[in-house]
């Protein structure tokens, strides 16, 4: 199966490739964000959406060959056993290996379903030892991030732009236009880095939000007062968007999330600036605080 896996991914990224050669407009798709009429999936990104999207094209395969095979039988009973052809009609009840077949085929036909079905779920849940982990809080109405190993940790809060604050985005290269989707862009992207484990804790301040990446193949809930934990690793750079997708209130359908998949050595610069620029917003906040007791 992991080789399975690792070749459909390798043929996902060769027609990627030409897709883009061909078609430049197309490259923007291979950010995880959804694109105007799309008809399909986001690209896969990590291993574990390689295999989601595999398995969602395999079962789609199996359910299409039932439904024609189940059609077919009925057309079939239906011309060959109508009155017109039958006009004295069989007596027989019972056909006991008819009986055993439609038993056991079904039966056999949910095992190879169940394989694997068990061994995505056991790539998903089973956490691999992480390289980086980051936390994140779901709240009314947008996220909290928290890098808490990294040595000095540190955290931010991540929120939409509205129209006004992405302009102005994009007008100062703060952000490309192609990556700044409306309704998905943010004033602050959670940064990773591309190739390394990240472990994604998750949990939620108020009520229940649910944490989704497609292109990660992530949906996990954040739940108040329980951590919930997955993870990742991403095979490419580049911007990756989700969005709460469980009704949490007024303005669940503002709480985007936004993950930017950097080299080792972009992270590193990101990280040792991070620190400092999140300190000392976390420090300006505790004076203010302090000052109006």
């Amino acid at each position: 199966m992991r080789f399975v896996t690792s070749t459909l991914r390798d043929a996902a990224a060769a027609a990627a490739a030409t897709l883009i050669a061909f078609f430049p407009a197309a490259a923007s798709a291979q950010n995880g964000m959804p694109q105007p009429w799309q008809m399909n999936l986001q690209p896969a990104a990590t291993e574990v959406a390689t295999f989601i999207h595999w398995f969602h094209d395999w079962i789609n395969i199996l359910i299409v060959a039932i439904s024609v095979f189940v059609l077919a039988l009925i057309v079939y009973v239906a011309y060959r056993f109508n009155e017109r052809r039958n006009p004295v009609p069989a007596k027989t009840t019972h056909h006991a290996l008819l009986e055993v077949a439609w038993t056991i085929i079904p039966v056999l036909i949910l095992v190879v379903v169940a394989i694997p079905s068990f061994r995505l779920l056991k790539l998903q849940l089973e956490v691999p030892k992480a390289d980086i982990t980051v936390k994140v809080t779901g709240k009314q109405w947008y996220w909290s991030y928290e890098y808490p190993q990294e040595g000095g940790a540190f955290g931010f809060d991540s929120l939409m732009l509205d129209e006004k604050q992405r302009a102005e985005a994009i007008s100062s290269k703060k952000i490309a236009a192609a990556e700044a989707p409306r309704l998905l862009a943010v004033d602050n992207e959670a940064v990773v880095p591309v190739g390394k484990i990240v472990r994604v804790q998750v949990t939620a301040a108020d009520v229940i939000h649910k944490f989704t990446v497609p292109a990660f193949g992530v949906k996990i809930d954040a739940i108040p007062g329980r951590l919930n934990e997955t993870w990742f690793r991403a095979d490419r750079e580049g911007i990756f968007y989700g969005q709460c997708s469980f009704i949490c209130g007024q303005n669940h359908a503002y709480m985007p999330i936004a993950f930017r998949v950097v080299s080792a050595e972009r992270y590193a610069a990101w990280l040792a600036e991070s620190k400092q620029k999140f300190a000392n917003a976390a420090d300006a906040a505790g004076k203010v605080a302090e000052a109006t007791r």
